[in-house]
């Protein structure tokens, strides 16, 4: 196939690039800067160049492709607090993208995250909760949960469809995202901290196992699917702040939730949920078996602290 892949040279987009190519797929991706431009045609793909505003580029194509892998979020805005602006700008993508494929029966697959569901692990079953007026506040879930409805519902438009809802880390060398923050908090304070007793669990996958997922997602499942790039289904998080501060040489402590919000600012609520999901289905799905090394294992291997 000639694939589409929006958020080509981000984290995940650039495992999935060479997974597609290396599957004997043709990619096209959307840079929004030279530096992204040269990274795609380094790992072998087309460029289209444009953002997630540039609502005729992703029409176009869309329509010349055989498939589209939507990676793409605006991160930047949303971490600055508008995560409603940054919610609005990805609907719109979908709905483009979606129009574009209509009738087609082509595969079009997107990122999600897996729910925070208290007192169980999350299945592929569960609903993405689409609550229009927390999405209006732009409460970050509900506002992917948007999308994804949005998404699947194409499949009833002769769109072959489907979610990928991806685990809260997802590790390995390069990553910027909850891990390495938890480690610059744990050397700005000087101690390695979990909230409580540390049992509430984060499922976890290696990049490049989910992008083996977003490949088989785009080749084989069904329309209006959802999928769980899920290889670990619940790491504790003590077990997360043990290695941290074995790693640096910290004490371990726990936070109680009241002082949790000044400890861990942003990563308070994220590092208190509970995010233990299950790709039981996934995997029975599509064959999904998970390689690359488990994140307590990444962590150990040491790049993390260099």
């Amino acid at each position: 196939m000639r694939v589409f892949v929006t958020g080509a040279s981000g984290w995940i987009g650039s495992a999935v690039v060479p997974e597609l190519i290396g599957a004997g797929h043709e990619v096209v991706g959307l840079a929004r800067s030279d530096a992204s431009a040269d990274a795609l045609t380094t790992a072998g793909a087309d460029v289209v160049r444009g953002t997630l505003d540039d609502l005729d580029v992703l029409r176009g194509a869309a329509a010349d492709s055989d498939g589209v892998v939507h990676l793409a979020f605006k991160h930047d805005i949303a971490f600055s607090g508008d995560f409603k602006g940054a919610g609005e700008a990805d609907r719109r993508a979908v709905e483009v993208i979606g129009e574009a494929l209509a009738g087609s029966g082509r595969p079009f697959t997107i990122a999600s995250g897996t729910p925070a569901i208290p007192g169980r692990v999350a299945t592929e079953r569960d609903g993405h909760d689409p609550d229009p007026a927390a999405a209006a506040r732009g409460d970050a879930q509900h506002v992917r949960a948007v999308t994804a409805e949005l998404t699947l519902s194409l499949a009833a438009r002769g769109v072959r469809s489907s979610v990928v809802r991806l685990a809260p880390t997802n590790h390995g060398e390069g990553d910027n995202g909850f891990v390495p923050a938890l480690i610059g908090i744990a050397r700005e304070k000087g101690v390695s901290a979990y909230i409580g007793d540390g049992s509430n669990r984060w499922s976890a996958a290696h990049r490049l196992d989910s992008a083996h997922l977003f490949r088989l997602a785009l080749e084989k499942a069904s329309a209006g699917s959802t999928l769980h790039a899920v290889a670990e289904e619940g790491v504790p998080v003590r077990d997360i702040a043990e290695v941290i501060g074995r790693r640096l040489g910290l004490p371990v402590v726990s936070v109680p939730a009241a002082e949790a919000g000044a400890h861990f600012t942003w990563l308070a609520g994220p590092f208190a949920d509970n995010r233990a999901a299950s790709s039981a289905l996934t995997r029975e799905l599509l064959g999904w078996r998970p390689l690359q090394p488990g994140l307590v294992e990444d962590l150990e291997q040491g790049h993390y602290f260099k």
